[in-house]
This record gives C-alpha cells, sequence and structure tokens, in this order.
C-alpha cells in the first residue's frame, strides 16, 4: 500500500532540517518513511557505492538499482560482481531499455550515431536510460541518487528532499548533496568500499564506454563525458530535464505503439 507524500511545503522543510546532517540520517527516515517503496539509485560511481554500502547497512533488503544501457564498459559489471561479493543479500535490479526500441533506433540511424548531433546523442540516452528509469520510478514513492552539488553547474542548487514532478511527483532524495567528491573518496577508503577502476586510469564520472574518457590535466570532472560535444548539457536527461527539441520526432517514431 502507498504511503501518503509529501508536499513543496514539507519537502522544503525537510530539506532545511537534515541540511548539515549526515547522509545516514536522511537514508535512515527514507526507509522508515517510505519502504517498500523507496530504491536507491546507482551508477556504479564513486558517490553510488558509496550511497550503496550506507544504505545497505541500514537495511540489507534496500532496494537498489542501475541502468543496463547496453553499452556500459566490461569494469562497470565487474565492479558489479565484487558489490554482489561484498553485500551477500544484494537487492540489485539491473533495468534493461526497452530491446524493440534500441533495435529501432540503430536500424534508423547506426550504432554510434550519437556522435554526429547532440539531438542523436540525447536521443540515445532517453531510449537507453530515461525510458526504463522513467518505466521502474513508476512502482515508487520515492527514490535516491547520488546527486552532489559540487558535480556541475546544474546540479548546484540541488536540495536534499525534493518532489521530482519529472517522475509523477514522487519524492527524491539526495543525500550526499552537501559532500564534496574528497568526502565521497574518505567515504570509500575509511569503509574499504569496493569501487570503479576505471577511476585509476584517470577517469572522473563514467557512464557508457563509447561517450566516456579520462579526463586532461586541468579539465572540469565532467569533461570526459560526452566529449566531443560544444556547447551542450553534460546530462542525459535522468536528472535535469532537457528541452527534447530536434529529437521529439524522431523518439516519437522510435516508440511507437510500444511505449507505455
Amino acid at each position: 500500500m502507498s504511503v501518503e507524500l509529501i508536499d513543496e511545503l514539507e519537502a522544503g522543510e525537510l530539506s532545511v532540517e537534515f541540511e548539515g546532517e549526515e547522509p545516514e540520517a536522511l537514508l535512515e527516515w527514507a526507509l522508515e518513511r517510505f519502504s517498500p517503496r523507496i530504491a536507491v539509485s546507482t551508477a556504479f560511481q564513486n558517490d553510488g557505492v558509496a550511497l550503496l554500502d550506507m544504505a545497505y547497512k541500514i537495511d540489507p533488503e534496500v532496494r537498489i538499482f542501475s541502468v543496463d544501457t547496453g553499452r556500459l564498459p566490461q569494469e562497470t559489471f565487474d565492479l558489479v560482481e565484487q558489490l554482489r561479493d561484498r553485500y551477500p543479500d544484494l537487492n540489485l535490479d539491473l533495468l534493461v531499455p526497452n530491446a524493440v526500441h534500441v533495435q529501432r533506433m540503430v536500424t534508423r540511424n547506426g550504432p554510434n550515431f550519437f556522435y554526429k548531433a547532440v539531438d542523436n546523442r540525447l536521443l540515445c540516452c532517453n531510449i537507453r536510460k530515461v525510458q526504463p528509469l522513467t518505466k521502474y520510478l513508476h512502482s515508487l514513492d520515492a527514490w535516491v541518487t547520488g546527486l552532489r552539488r559540487d558535480q556541475w553547474a546544474t546540479r548546484t542548487n540541488i536540495r536534499k528532499v525534493e518532489i521530482d514532478h519529472d517522475h509523477g511527483a514522487i519524492v527524491k532524495l539526495s543525500p550526499l548533496a552537501e559532500w564534496t567528491e574528497e568526502e565521497v573518496w574518505d567515504y570509500i577508503r575509511e569503509n574499504d568500499v569496493p569501487y570503479h577502476p576505471l577511476y585509476d586510469r584517470g577517469y572522473t564520472s563514467i557512464g557508457c564506454a563509447p561517450c566516456t574518457r579520462a579526463i586532461k590535466q586541468g579539465e572540469a570532472n565532467r569533461a570526459g563525458r560526452w566529449w566531443w560535444e560544444s556547447n551542450a548539457p553534460k546530462e542525459c536527461g535522468i536528472h535535469c530535464a532537457i528541452e527534447t527539441g530536434g529529437f521529439e520526432h524522431e523518439l516519437h517514431a522510435i516508440l511507437g505503439d510500444t511505449h507505455t
């Protein structure tokens, strides 16, 4: 049975209340308030594995989920196996995109069409990431993210508790919002949390293999994401609403009658 969701006023009050508190305090409150219709999102980056570790220690049965886009690096799957070994009761859902949608997209455009235009890349992100996540979130009252304010300009105003109007007005929680990257790494080292091996090879933000590279000296942390683009958002559309613009017609053609 669904619990009563909070409104904008209560979300604002809770954000103020939990500001300055440790991430575990918000996680513990949220899991008690929204279980079992709450899940923790992870992309297996440093903040995601830290959050996973925190949540698992509070409740080993907590729902964890990630999106397997079909283009992830092998190192990501190696890390998944490490995490399964480390957390034997890990309740992890790996979401996959609709196979028909992916087939239509690749047949119409080719496997690496996203390099040719920003709209192409946003379309690929939408089919492979946004669509499966949106479908999954329909079953939840709240979800937990590893978003931090220091990650990128579009994330500087993140609140710890928000109403996610892009996903049915469910509650969106970001316990790590106040933390810095250094604090995340301190937690990982102090708690011996398995982390993505690509960090040791100069990567600072890790997504799909074709869309991620190590950064160069002096570059911003998210410069390795979609590095071939200029003057484009370093977002996929999951956490930051992006005007679909040029790819709306193509998206509709690909989703077709199977869209739910």
